[in-house]
This record gives C-alpha cells, sequence and structure tokens, in this order.
C-alpha cells in the first residue's frame, strides 16, 4: 500500500485512479504532513452492507414454486429436454 503527499496526489491523480482501476495497487494512502489522510481504493472494494437474509419474512413462497422448473429448463435450452 503506497502512501503519497497531498502535492504528489494533485499533481499525478490520474495516474493514481489508473492504477487503482488496473488491480496494479488496491489501495493508495494520502497523506497531509506526512499524517494519513485518505484512502483511494477502487469503487467495488467498498462494502456492500448486509445481504444474506435481507428479504426474511417479506413474502411466502408457495409449495408449488417448483411445479414448472422442468419448462423453465427447457426454454433455456432452445426446446432441448434437460
Amino acid at each position: 500500500m503506497p502512501s503519497v503527499n497531498m502535492l504528489e496526489a494533485k499533481s499525478s491523480l490520474s495516474r493514481l485512479v489508473e492504477a487503482i482501476e488496473q488491480g496494479r495497487e488496491r489501495e493508495i494512502v494520502i497523506a497531509r504532513n506526512g499524517r494519513p489522510a485518505a484512502r483511494l481504493v477502487p469503487m467495488d472494494s467498498a462494502p456492500a452492507g448486509k445481504r444474506i437474509g435481507v428479504a426474511k419474512g417479506q413474502f411466502e413462497v408457495p409449495d408449488s414454486i417448483d411445479t414448472y422448473n422442468a419448462e423453465v429448463a427447457r426454454l433455456f435450452l432452445g426446446g432441448r429436454q434437460p
């Protein structure tokens, strides 16, 4: 994790962002007066938040949920039987 000072970050921001985008760097710390002040990270590395169970209790799944599985598979396979 490289660290760059504020002046270097200002003068080479596009190069730093490119390094993040291309995966050459996972994180770049930007320092002000020798102290870490900010982190430059890729957008997809931000935590997505809670996902599992997010809809729990919001709807009911009918007992017939699997009734048309064979038909759906046939449609995905272009008419061929699974």
